[in-house]
């Protein structure tokens, strides 16, 4: 019988602790419970030397298993009985492991499960490996990456280290059923050879098809994939398809360049059946505090007379085709240090519509601004500085009769600056604002239409020329607490501005035309210069009063306010511009603010009062609810919402009237999943309802439906020459675990008319995604046909995605 050493096992398995060979000799011996020969000490080096490829020196190892044998004769050791081994990371389970030092063979057999520092995991029911691990061969394996993508074959071998080969093998992201763990994936790759290299990082499947829900759907000889552990490699991405009456059908196939950890670069070529080419790139590079992109594309167009609207920006003016179209883009973000960032955003393009046309990612929104920033933050204190241009991607010619795109100017520069002192002054809280804009407009937009397309000019929302304002403003308050609760807070507000226009001779008889068609209550005052001073001082007092139940408790707050300040310098003439306070809304969010106005452009003159009361409560039961209601007054001088300016931009407010319309809001928060709110503007008068808005929403398992209804009445001096009633909805219904079904849509009351809707289905879980939808838009006036849109997505984990969606596996 050869001469060996048995280590038995006790009831209780012992755990042996191994740092270096000798340690191992010594507890080994200590096991024995008797003499050793010298060579049994190279029981844990053996094996440690078999586990040892790319381990750091100082690692510990711990081996767990019922028998230990040494046969000398053999020069072979063995573990055996639920054998677990742990070093550097890696972890080993078998029922068996043998170690050859001869051959330099470890053999694990039994139930094999290995694990490398990764994550991945390796099953089977042998593995036999050489002792640096770089070459070998496993029968009947399943491999489980540590990003939970999935090998299996009937067998695999492994050469130098770096290239394992997978026979008869199969590959997919989608884990196994728990219930059902022979049932087939939702999508695999089954192929004749799948090869792992992990020196390039790919995956290669030779003689393949690919599977859904079992059924072979598409056949490949050959296909290179990403190593599903490598988040950045160089390849071909998933094609992408898309569809357009006026582009015809169009592939796309990208191909990805990871040239450095920090830069790559994406080339598209997209090819058209009506349009031609479509050629795309994108570079992109990273830094420690930021990064940017560039962005170019181009393309010559086939056949422009072939869009639907002739003669519009897409196909250019008659007799002369707009052939050759492309755009330059680049975005880009730096954080200068952890308070300052400067950043930008800018699109240039050969015509206003070439990347809403050809849908070039990023830049698809019908409003496009471009800019350049830089802002700071710190505490409660801000700077914001930045560049703007607006391009409205219309399909209009520029000289057409609804084109807005050129009125729009460039902002050079909006600045904002907002600083307060941490430091208490005078017991109370001292705010300081400084804003500043200058504007430059090449064509004077004076042009507005009626609801049944009608020309007027009675408006001046932009001036041809440049303007430029400078804008400072303080603000001081302190609050005072009353032994019976009243929060007492005076106030003290201070601004001064100075505002100098270059405008065009068009632009002053535009001016002077508005004045006139007022019959005489309001005259031009066309100045170089404007300049404006402020000064407010006020009171308000509150009075929160807690009522409390078992079951509830109520705030109730009255609340008062009042301001003087004289009347609104130029207030009544029609001169200096208002750009930036052209829109604003009168409602139970701005009931309290000192200033109404939106912007700087204009200043609320004429002392004024504020009242109403504030409501909040909570209840046992989880429920919420909150309310706003109240009216403001013009106590004295000029109202300045009574003051027509050159865009009206008081008019129709409710607040034009020296006693306002009554604003309020009630709003309620349900445990169940029910949330709703009812806003409105009412006649001070009669009660009517000039403005409202209803929302609800609610969410119970699988469903969710949200749904909004707005009105507003009647502006005829804006446009809009009868009421306005539109209601939209929306909802999700998660049927299935995977499944679901969606669908919105807007209803124009006016015109009796679904105006726009969409209608889809879709699937996700964890490897795939897949959704269809349809959207339809009906113009409201029936000026247009019906426009229909199909859209579709399926997104396979790892592989890509296909369609005109967004991945939900994008990192």
């Amino acid at each position: 019988m050869p001469d060996r050493l048995r280590t038995p096992s006790p009831a209780v398995r012992r755990r042996t602790l191994l740092s270096g060979t000798s340690a191992l000799a010594a507890v080994l011996l200590a096991l024995a419970g008797s003499a050793v020969p010298s060579s049994a000490q190279q029981i844990g080096e053996d094996i440690a030397s078999a586990m040892s490829s790319r381990i750091p020196a100082d690692s510990q190892m711990l081996l767990e298993a019922d028998t230990l044998v040494y046969d000398i004769d053999a020069d072979r050791v063995t573990a055996a009985g639920a054998v677990r081994i742990e070093y550097g990371g890696n972890r080993l389970v078998a029922q068996r492991v043998t170690y050859d030092r001869k051959t330099s063979r470890l053999i694990a057999s039994g139930g094999v499960e290995l694990v490398d520092p990764s994550g991945t995991k390796v099953y089977s029911d042998e593995v036999d490996v050489t002792d640096d691990f770089a070459n070998g061969f496993v029968n009947a394996l399943r491999v489980e990456t540590a990003d939970k993508t999935y090998f299996a074959a009937e067998s695999a071998e492994r050469e130098r280290g770096l290239l394992t080969t997978f026979n008869n093998g199969v590959y997919t992201a989608c884990a196994p059923c728990e219930d059902k763990p022979d049932q087939a994936p939702i999508w695999r790759i089954k192929a004749r050879k799948i090869i792992w290299n992990g020196q390039s990082k790919t995956v290669r499947f030779e003689q393949s098809r690919f599977e859904f829900f079992g059924f072979p759907i598409a056949t490949l000889p050959a296909f290179e994939i990403a190593d599903p552990t490598v988040k950045r490699k160089s390849g071909f991405l998933f094609p992408g398809a898309r569809f357009s009456s006026d582009l015809g059908f169009g592939a796309s196939v990208p191909y990805y360049f990871a040239l450095s950890p920090t830069y790559d670069l994406t080339l598209t070529g997209t090819g058209f059946t009506k349009q031609g080419f479509l050629g795309e790139a994108e570079w992109r590079q990273q830094f420690d505090n930021g990064g940017y992109n560039l962005k170019i594309a181009g393309i010559h167009q086939n056949d422009p007379e072939n869009f639907s609207d002739q003669n519009s920006v897409n196909s250019g003016p008659t007799g002369d085709p707009n052939k050759f179209r492309g755009l330059v883009a680049s975005k880009g973000r730096f954080d200068l240090n952890s308070r300052w960032e400067l950043g930008w955003d800018v699109l240039y393009q050969t015509d206003k519509n070439f990347a809403r046309t050809y849908a070039i990612d990023g830049y698809t929104d019908f409003i496009q601004n471009s800019e350049v920033y830089l802002t700071g933050l710190n505490d409660r204190n801000y700077f914001d500085l930045r560049g703007i241009k607006t391009q409205v991607q219309e399909n209009v010619l520029d000289d057409g009769r609804y084109s807005t795109n050129e009125t729009q100017p460039w902002v050079l520069p909006s600045f904002d600056y907002s600083y307060t002192p941490d430091e208490a002054i005078a017991g109370g809280e001292l705010n300081i604002d400084l804003n500043a804009r200058s504007i430059l407009r090449s064509r004077l937009d004076d042009t507005t239409f009626d609801t049944d397309g009608s020309l007027r000019q009675d408006l001046v929302q932009g001036i041809e020329g440049n303007s430029t304002r400078l804008t400072a403003e303080g603000e001081w308050k302190r609050s005072f607490v009353t032994d019976g609760g009243l929060v007492v807070t005076p106030l003290l507000a201070f601004q001064a501005d100075t505002t100098a226009v270059n405008q065009s001779e068009g632009s002053i008889a535009a001016i002077n035309a508005l004045a006139a068609a007022q019959g005489g209550g309001v005259a031009a005052d066309v100045q170089s210069a404007y300049y404006r001073l402020m000064a407010t001082a006020g009171m308000e007092l509150r009075w929160p009063v807690l009522f409390s139940t078992t079951s509830a408790s109520h705030v109730l707050e009255p609340m008062a306010q009042v301001f003087a300040r004289p009347d609104e310098p130029y207030a009544g003439r029609f001169g200096i511009p208002n750009e930036d306070a052209q829109s604003f809304v009168f409602d139970a969010a701005t009931l309290f603010e000192r200033d109404k106005f939106s912007g700087y452009d204009r200043i609320e003159g004429g002392s004024r009062a504020n009242i109403g009361v504030r409501y909040s409560g909570t209840y046992a039961s989880g429920w919420t609810t909150n309310a706003i209601f109240g009216q403001s007054y013009q106590i004295d001088g000029e109202n300045s919402f009574a003051s027509p300016d050159l865009v009206h931009a008081g008019a129709y407010s409710g607040l034009e009237t020296d006693t306002s319309d009554f604003v309020g809001l009630f709003g309620v928060t349900v445990p169940g999943g029910l949330s709703a709110s009812l806003s409105g503007r009412f006649d001070e008068q009669t009660f009517e309802v000039r403005r409202a808005e209803a929302k609800a929403g609610y969410t119970y398992g699988g469903l969710s439906l949200t749904s909004n209804y707005a009105f507003i009445q009647a502006q005829p001096l804006y446009g809009f020459s009868e009421d306005r009633h539109e209601m939209s909805a929306g909802s999700t219904l998660r049927f299935h675990q995977n499944w679901r079904v969606f669908g919105s849509g807007t209803y124009d009351f006016q015109s009796s008319k679904l105006i726009s809707d969409t209608v889809g289905l879709g699937y996700d879980d964890e490897c795939f995604a897949y959704t269809v939808s349809m959207s339809t838009s009906r113009d409201a006036e029936g000026k247009t046909s019906d426009e229909r849109t199909f859209g579709f997505s399926i997104a396979l984990r790892t592989l890509g995605d296909f369609g005109n969606g967004t991945s939900p596996f994008a990192n």
